[in-house]
């Protein structure tokens, strides 16, 4: 690209940045672990628009430092590569002046990049990146920036993000606060935590929009992919079943797969680019662990909000995909992994586990006022507790609670938005 016109682009984005300082946005916990001193790059990585460049944004705001910023999902830097990363930094110090730290957006457009970027750390410079695609950052960043990167995973707006967004309290718990969130979290159960749907008028259009742009852009650009409608339509019907076990030769004969193998990296490059969660049966077998996986959506949004989404609104499944959310959050932090248990005797939906220890069982159930589902729900809790040796059991609901001592394990139900905010 002609240096020129390579600077026209970066102006008009240096302009983007000026509107974003005439906004507010709320604090998001993430943001706290960023560290801009640090001489290793900064890697944010999450599903598009969930809000990664904006939680830079603020933290370099904050802090105060000199920065400058070059956003790569830009239709006019599409063809950019390694060699042309030059040209760019030239036009940087043009426009910028001297900076100390320089933030990269949606980095995995640029084959080579990581060449470029550990060039800048070895010169000294801080290094803020953002990707929407897991295994390609991690796969770069591994191989080539061993030792020299810190990874932060951002998800859309947890619940807390959503009430700070909205100004509602978190605490104390008085009875005004209560009733409060209570309307707030049936809100968010429903619309989801992209945080651009709370300004959206066209949710569905919103949501259609940001699919088909991570199947085509994320996907078929990045992965070449030959069996494009498949896959979207393979993808729909995840996301429509979500959350569910997947049974893989059911799929291939649905959409017309050739091979396990195609079917496994198409499952694959869903989860990279982080429209799909996958979570595995817990077993000490790790064969047994990665027969049978069950997949979440990345937000209840993609759930009810696009075009071809079922119309029933099946709470239950939303409330789980919330938690599972959550606790993924949550294990970031912790260094913690989910599993689901299935004994054939009974179900739970989360098994965390530190290490070999589990730590927590829970599982969610829009409410157990059948006596049905109670006893369904207590007994897979309960012979998850005694298989695990864990203490630590939940069953989580949309709005009862109580504490039920069976076969000596004490279980505690709560309601969801509770559970978030009081833990």
């Amino acid at each position: 690209m002609d240096v020129r016109e390579l600077e026209r682009v970066l102006l008009d984005q240096k302009e983007e940045l000026e509107v974003f300082r005439n906004k507010s946005f709320c604090n998001r916990a993430e943001e706290d672990l960023i560290d801009l001193d640090s001489n290793l790059a900064q890697v944010v990585i999450g599903v598009r628009r969930s809000g990664k460049s904006t939680l830079c944004f603020n933290a370099l705001e904050k802090s105060k430092v000199s920065y400058a910023y070059v956003n790569f999902d830009d239709e006019n830097l599409y063809d950019l590569t390694a060699k042309d990363m030059n040209d760019i930094l030239q036009v940087l110090y043009s426009i910028y002046g001297d900076f100390t730290h320089l933030f990269l957006d949606e980095i995995q457009n640029i084959e080579g990049w990581h060449l470029f970027v550990n060039r800048m750390l070895r010169k000294g410079i801080h290094i803020l990146l953002t990707g929407s695609n897991s295994k390609l950052l991690s796969g770069e960043l591994a191989s080539h920036l061993t030792g020299r990167h810190h990874t932060i995973e951002l998800l859309p707006f947890s619940f807390k993000d959503w009430c700070s967004y909205n100004g509602i309290a978190i605490a104390p718990l008085t009875t005004k606060n209560i009733g409060l969130l209570i309307g707030a979290f049936d809100k968010y159960l429903r619309q989801g935590g992209f945080p651009e749907l709370l300004v959206e008028h066209n949710r569905t259009s919103y949501i259609d929009s940001l699919f088909h742009n991570i199947i085509k852009q994320d996907i078929q650009k990045r992965f070449n992919i030959k069996y494009i409608d498949s896959l979207e339509r393979m993808a729909g019907h995840l996301l429509n079943i979500s959350p569910a076990i997947i049974v893989k030769d059911k799929l291939q004969e649905q959409f017309g797969f050739k091979s396990h193998h195609t079917l496994g990296n198409y499952l694959s490059f869903l989860a990279q680019t982080y429209l799909i969660c996958k979570v595995c049966k817990y077993s000490v077998k790790s064969k047994e662990r990665s027969v049978a996986e069950k997949v979440y959506a990345i937000d209840v949004a993609f759930m009810n909000k696009r075009e071809n989404a079922l119309s029933g609104e099946n709470l239950g499944w939303r409330l789980e995909t919330v938690v599972y959310l959550e606790l993924r959050r949550r294990i970031k932090i912790e260094e913690e992994d989910i599993y689901y248990f299935d004994n054939r005797n009974a179900e739970a939906d989360f098994v965390v586990c530190n290490g070999n220890r589990v730590v927590g069982i829970y599982q969610v159930s829009y409410d157990i006022d059948n006596l049905k589902t109670r006893r369904r729900e207590i007994n897979g809790a309960v012979v998850a507790s005694k298989n695990t040796k864990c203490k630590n059991v939940y069953i989580l609901t949309d709005h009862q609670s109580e504490t039920i001592v069976h076969d000596d394990i004490t279980i505690k139900v709560m309601p969801v938005w509770e559970w978030i905010v009081r833990d």
